[in-house]
């Protein structure tokens, strides 16, 4: 039989005597896996602070420099309450998508006795990760910062501080929406009060001086401009990976396609929760995801 190259990439996995399971640790009880799921990565939690830092920032130079010292109470309180509204609920996202469970496969459990519970015919394989000592579902790979292999896993990104899986892409995704949703907000009202301040007198348009309100706008700009066309990249890619039904990883390995084809709304749904809703757009709407699949360890 010929061997594509992700059977090549995977064949030392295929050798019975390669698994193991003497050397394998039992995994964990269930009384432990209630605990918060936290990645302690100096690169990520510097990341996620740095997030939450960039968004107080905004919030901070929308309020004072723009609406506050603003004369129309209108257009102050409905853009002050809607571009909070984003922010709160881009930072509530972001805190799901980092504390959320991405889809960890239980650590160590390529044990003997649950390679026999599988109840494995001749032929059959099972997939075992070297780095966790676990036995692999479909489509699970290996990530080397959580050192945990997870379900459906597109990419680590450190700036939630946590792998995108199965668990949280749904969070990933808002974080991505709401950011960009307040990045394009806050140029328009940038865009506005630049305006706003060359017809008026520049001491009247904000509360400091001219040449620090002129240097608080630019540098909102510049971060505005650069989180929209990253976050805006992010979010159509993540969108057409779940539409497409193939993480980022699997795009990038080029994996051959071993599930079952869904249409681009049924694998929405397996995202977001059944059925469609305004829980949708919630990052505190835990996504009801109906009857899974069991997870295939046998091939």
């Amino acid at each position: 039989m010929m061997i594509t190259p992700v059977h090549r990439y995977r064949d030392i996995e295929r050798t019975p005597e390669y698994l193991q399971p003497e050397k394998c640790v039992p995994p964990p009880s269930h009384a432990s896996l209630g605990t918060m799921w936290f990645i302690r990565d100096g690169c990520g939690i510097a990341c996620a602070v740095v997030t939450w830092m960039l968004v107080f920032y905004a919030d901070f130079v929308v309020l004072l420099v723009m609406l506050v010292p603003s004369r129309d109470y209108v257009y102050s309180v409905i853009n002050g309450t809607l571009f909070n509204t984003l922010a709160f609920l881009a930072l509530a996202s972001h805190f799901r998508a980092m504390l959320t469970d991405p889809g960890a496969v239980p650590k160590g459990n390529a044990t003997k006795e649950f390679i026999e519970s599988l109840q494995l015919k001749p032929g059959q394989v099972v997939y075992k990760c070297p780095k966790c000592c676990s036995i692999k579902p479909d489509r699970a790979h290996h990530c080397s910062v959580c050192k945990r292999c997870i379900r459906k896993m597109d990419h680590h990104c450190p700036w939630v501080n946590n792998c995108v899986g199965e668990n949280n892409q749904k969070y990933f995704v808002l974080f991505t929406m709401y950011i960009a949703l307040i990045s394009l907000h806050a140029l328009i009202m940038v865009g506005f009060h630049f305006l706003y301040c060359f017809e008026e007198d520049w001491t009247k348009c904000s509360s400091f001086s001219p040449p620090t309100t002129v240097i608080l706008l630019i540098l909102l700009c510049f971060e505005a401009l650069l989180f929209l066309i990253f976050t805006s990249v992010m979010f159509g890619t993540q969108v057409h990976s779940i539409c497409t039904d193939e993480t980022g990883i699997e795009q990038l390995k080029k994996e051959e396609r071993r599930w079952a084809k869904k249409t681009k709304w049924m694998n929405m749904k397996a995202v977001f929760g059944h059925p469609f809703s305004i829980a949708w757009l919630s990052p505190f709407a835990t996504p009801d995801q109906g009857k899974a699949d069991p997870y295939q360890y046998v091939v």
